[in-house]
């Protein structure tokens, strides 16, 4: 898939389920103890939101279709299809993409040739570490083997476009462990790995334990992140964002609306939208939510907005995609400090484009804050 592909009038669709069956202690997302008739509640409500949307913004093709959490597994596979049905629906659209996020213990329960039937034609599995002592630590309750036969359960039913989430700087983790991770990985024949640092956020369980957790250093964060880069890599794993990694042709189209500025709405408390040079979200509140009250956040999409999303991917700032957007070229003084950071390795610069480098993508705000700003 190429960057032009994107055009202006597509239009993704991200709905947030905020229910866990328990919270992790990393976790500042979003999300609620789950309950029966809580979910139901919330399903209708959000149904009847897609239908305000999709007659809205009929003249937009939505093209992706991304539902995230919180646990959406939890929720089952009646309630993910008729979420995903309904919003076909209702634009009018058979989108080229449409992701579940699930659970491995979870998502064992669901019918994936129900939900294939419903449209959802890749998975994105929270496996986080394949090491148990590990999985303990972040306080998840399935096993590699539970990510392994739930992997092979959603292919049985034909789906192969299949994601798993790896966590790295977690406690205790070390070169060895992340090796298995990324062994195991690969041995499942995933075609794409969402590999995140983990950060300590307030208003975590992890925070209020910051003292005790044994974290690498910043060195060891730096060591782990580089031998991820390049083992994976050697594996046919093409780096195309700062965490995110793919098979060739299995770039997540959803995600890169994210860092392309392009259009996407979003359904659920705390979900956040870009439309059409307009950025909104709904605050932390079911109220609010089904009252459908959004926020103003910002104007978004602007050029120095867009060049910093832009110096996240490995395609880097393109002047080409630059010129085709806002009808001028990227200003010269960015490729000038740009240069600078190239003699450091931290950059790659040529006429044309600016890339940050895996050691730049180390110190992404960093290296992005002086070349846009000096």
């Amino acid at each position: 898939m190429k960057e032009c592909d994107f055009m202006r009038d597509d239009l993704g669709l991200y709905i947030h389920i905020p229910f866990c069956g328990k919270k992790c202690p990393y976790c500042s997302f979003y999300s609620v103890p789950y309950s029966k008739s809580g979910v139901e509640l919330y399903c209708e409500r959000t149904k009847e939101l897609i239908k305000k949307y999709g007659g809205l913004y009929s003249s937009k093709n939505l093209d992706t279709i991304y539902i995230g959490g919180g646990t959406p597994s939890l929720i089952g596979t009646s309630r993910l299809s008729s979420l995903v049905r309904t919003a076909c629906k209702s634009f009018g659209a058979e989108p080229a993409e449409v992701t579940i996020e699930v659970n491995p213990s979870s998502g064992l329960l669901l019918d994936f040739s129900e939900l294939k039937s419903a449209g959802i034609n890749r998975v994105s599995v929270g496996l986080q570490s394949a090491n148990l002592d590990e999985l303990k630590i972040l306080g998840r309750r399935h096993t590699a083997h539970d990510a392994a036969a739930l992997a092979e359960k959603i292919r049985g039913a034909g789906i192969d476009n299949i994601s798993f989430d790896l966590m790295l700087c977690t406690p205790q983790q070390s070169l060895e462990s992340l090796a298995r991770s990324i062994d195991f990985c690969d041995k499942n024949g995933v075609s794409h790995i969402s590999a995140y640092m983990l950060k300590i956020e307030e208003n975590t369980e992890f925070y209020e334990r910051r003292s005790e957790l044994k974290l690498p250093d910043e060195d060891k964060e730096s060591e782990m992140y580089l031998f991820m880069c390049k083992e994976l890599e050697c594996r046919g794993y093409g780096q195309y964002e700062i965490s995110n990694f793919s098979k060739s042709g299995f770039e997540s189209r959803h995600n890169l609306k994210y860092w392309n500025c392009g259009d996407y709405l979003g359904l659920g408390p705390a979900a956040h939208s870009l439309i059409d040079g307009r950025r909104f979200y709904y605050e932390n509140s079911f109220d609010d939510y089904y009252g459908d009250k959004t926020v103003y956040e910002s104007d978004g999409g602007y050029p120095e907005e867009y060049s910093m999303l832009r110096l996240r991917l490995a395609d880097g700032l393109r002047n080409d995609l630059y010129r085709e957007r806002f009808s001028r070229d990227i200003p010269r003084e960015y490729f000038s400090r740009a240069k600078e950071l190239a003699s450091h390795g931290l950059a790659e610069v040529d006429g044309s484009s600016i890339r940050l480098t895996p050691e730049g993508f180390l110190l992404s705000n960093a290296v992005t804050a002086k070349i846009l700003w000096g």
